[in-house]
């Protein structure tokens, strides 16, 4: 190749490199922060796979896990921050075979309720229209599995798994939208067990009442203005509070555990039962993995006092996050979000080198403390933690954040200084070449 046509190659890539590294200095720097809520979406947020979606891995083989992402989607809302990666779950669940996948399980003769609800609230809070949602109509399908009784069941041949969760989303999905029908309301009203909570499975006997379930239809009440089986409601949650502040899932022993109590105290702020709620976040930031911890755990909730472990982490993180917000969900918006995943604030240690009278060289390490905190480290030495976690904070540690990709920008120092040597090269040619 002549040396003309090696500058010009060489020009060409630097002017490439120039383009391209914006873009690669684009993404929104990781902001530090003590805010526990917004500290464990940003963690979550990091945790998404390939920046979009959640998925469950079951003997070796990962599925998409839609409905993980949708409360991941959620929480990022509850908090207003990962709006960008809320922005890119919700066009990965656009997509048609995703789409598919959580509606029908790609079986147009099959159709689930619980899906069509959940998405269609989502949808609602994202600002979208859930009426033509990658195609398609969620509120269409979700009015045709209404049945004549209010209920909305599952339309499958393999059975109906529609339950208080199914009928608690279609009332806020329904309501947020045009209004919920007065049938599924008197439906999911006239659900309640004897004690004032709420039931998992519909319309077994004896009626069971279940944190999770109750928390959920409280905010579907409290959002049609059914307040006289909300109130009751509610004080059954306050009787089965534990003394931690936390709640426990059906037949569970121990202080409570985050999901529980994430939406518990959700329903609870919504529904003016502050004493309680702040019982219950005390015991969601005791839950909190902090600086002590591997910076990849940090910010996460742990599941339980049991400590950290990746997979329980995730959900309930994302619903710690709504009990830590407090909002309902019929309230949640994303007017106001912002961009980037916050990282706990911790203290950051760096190290400098000093010279002395003598040939030796000693180091000054320096530390900037954080503000203080209401975070606890509950899991810094569990050794559950996973494998993928160890082999991030095996490495050294990460330069001071700054946002900036220094990487791109010596690759066009270099190709420009090795350009700019040719370009003298064949100047001093054609000189020569001029003087013959």
């Amino acid at each position: 190749m002549s040396l003309r046509r090696t500058a010009a190659v060489i020009a060409a890539a630097a002017v490439a490199a120039l383009v391209s590294a914006p873009a690669a200095q684009s993404r929104v720097p990781a902001v530090p922060t003590t805010d526990v809520g917004d500290a464990a979406a940003g963690w979550l947020a990091r945790q998404l796979v390939d920046g979009d979606h959640f998925e469950n891995v079951l003997d070796g083989v990962a599925y998409p896990d839609q409905g993980l992402t949708l409360d991941a989607l959620f929480a990022f809302t509850a908090a207003g921050v990962a709006s960008d990666s809320a922005d890119r779950a919700a066009a990965w669940l656009a997509e048609p075979a995703v789409l598919a996948n959580y509606l029908s399980f790609g079986d147009p003769a099959e159709s689930y309720a619980g899906a069509h609800a959940k998405l269609a609230l989502a949808v609602q809070v994202r600002g979208q229209d859930p009426t033509a949602f990658g195609g398609v109509d969620l509120i269409a399908g979700l009015t045709a599995l209404q049945a004549p009784s209010g209920r909305f069941r599952d339309k499958s041949k393999y059975g109906d798994y529609s339950n208080g969760f199914t009928q608690a989303f279609a009332v806020l999905a329904l309501d947020r939208w045009q209004g919920a029908p007065k049938a599924a309301v008197d439906y999911l009203a006239g659900a309640q067990c004897g004690d004032g909570g709420f039931p998992l499975i519909l319309e077994a006997t004896p009626c069971v009442s279940h944190v999770d379930a109750t928390a959920m239809v409280v905010q579907a009440l409290l959002a049609v203005d059914r307040t006289a089986p909300a109130g009751k409601a509610l004080d059954w949650l306050h009787g089965v509070q534990q003394a931690s502040g936390g709640f426990l899932d059906e037949k569970a022993t121990g202080e409570g555990n985050a999901n529980s109590t994430g939406l518990a105290a959700q329903a609870l702020r919504a529904g003016g039962r502050t004493a309680d709620a702040d019982e219950a976040t005390a015991f969601l930031r005791s839950l909190q993995v902090g600086c002590s911890a591997p910076e990849a755990a940090r910010g996460a909730i742990a599941f339980d006092k049991s400590g950290f472990t990746q997979a329980t982490s995730l959900r309930a993180s994302a619903q710690g996050v709504l009990g830590l917000v407090g909002v309902n969900f019929a309230d949640l918006t994303a007017q106001g979000g912002r961009s980037g995943a916050p990282v706990l604030d911790c203290p950051v240690t760096s190290t400098s080198p000093t010279s002395s009278s003598s040939d030796t060289t000693t180091t000054t390490t320096t530390t900037a403390t954080a503000a203080p905190t209401a975070t606890s480290d509950t899991t810094a030495t569990n050794t559950t933690t996973t494998a993928a976690v160890v082999a991030v904070t095996s490495h050294r540690a990460p330069l001071a954040r700054t946002g900036a990709q220094v990487g791109p920008m010596l690759w066009v120092g270099a190709l420009l200084l090795v350009g700019g040597v040719l370009a003298v090269v064949l100047a001093r040619r054609r000189v020569a070449e001029a003087r013959k």
